[in-house]
């Protein structure tokens, strides 16, 4: 079901609907200050895959993790770089994915690739709203792989139909470029990804990023 999140009355239903989707082993699509993601219980392995499945994509590539507060980072790493948190004091909420070694006690099962998770918190009120009460999700743009990521909760629906159970509306999306991906997990901080937060800006609190798509 799709719900106006415009509206006062349907964005307190589409967020309960949300929630208890999520806690139920649910999908959903949710507005992110990127493009919409869809989601799931990071925790619950069968919903993951049902995640990889409606995307049609393979364990080869783990879903990024979103969360509601930057606390909740501290529970899912064993030990975080000083650039990582210099970055997330700088960005976070924002447009930057880190990727950090999570702890190896963590229940979980993203994909084939342990060890490491690629984690942000993303600026945009409804999709904190659902993280703070559903904890640690994890989130994919919302659609197939190979089409171009949805930028209303309608397009993505249009693209993932029934595989979702509540669709968050919350009008176009007002910069759909992805967001920036820095991986803390060796020495030196390295750019994966180019995207709404720029190099030189990321160097302004970390000097010492290396750009290895320029390599």
């Amino acid at each position: 079901m799709l719900y106006d999140c415009r509206s006062p009355a349907d964005r307190d239903r589409g967020i309960a609907a949300a929630i208890e989707a999520v806690k139920n082993g649910e999908l959903v699509v949710l507005p992110t200050d990127t493009v919409y993601g869809i989601g799931a219980d990071a925790f619950t392995p069968y919903a993951v895959k049902a995640l990889l499945d409606a995307k049609g994509r393979g364990r080869q590539m783990p879903p990024p993790v979103l969360i509601g507060s930057r606390h909740t980072l501290d529970g899912l790493v064993f030990s975080l770089p000083t650039a990582a948190r210099d970055l997330v004091e700088a960005f976070w909420p924002g447009a930057l994915t880190i990727v950090v070694e999570h702890s190896p006690s963590l229940q979980w099962d993203l994909g084939d690739k342990t060890g490491t998770v690629a984690v942000r918190m993303p600026l945009h009120p409804v999709a904190l709203e659902v993280l703070r009460e559903t904890g640690p999700m994890a989130v994919s743009s919302a659609n197939k792989t190979g089409q171009p990521a949805a930028v209303t909760a309608e397009e993505a629906r249009d693209q993932l139909s029934y595989s979702v159970r509540a669709y968050l509306e919350a009008g176009p999306c007002p910069d759909p470029v992805p967001s920036t991906i820095v991986d803390l997990t060796g020495e030196v901080p390295q750019l994966l990804r180019a995207g709404a937060i720029p190099l030189e800006k990321l160097r302004d609190v970390v000097p010492d990023l290396v750009d290895i798509r320029a390599v």
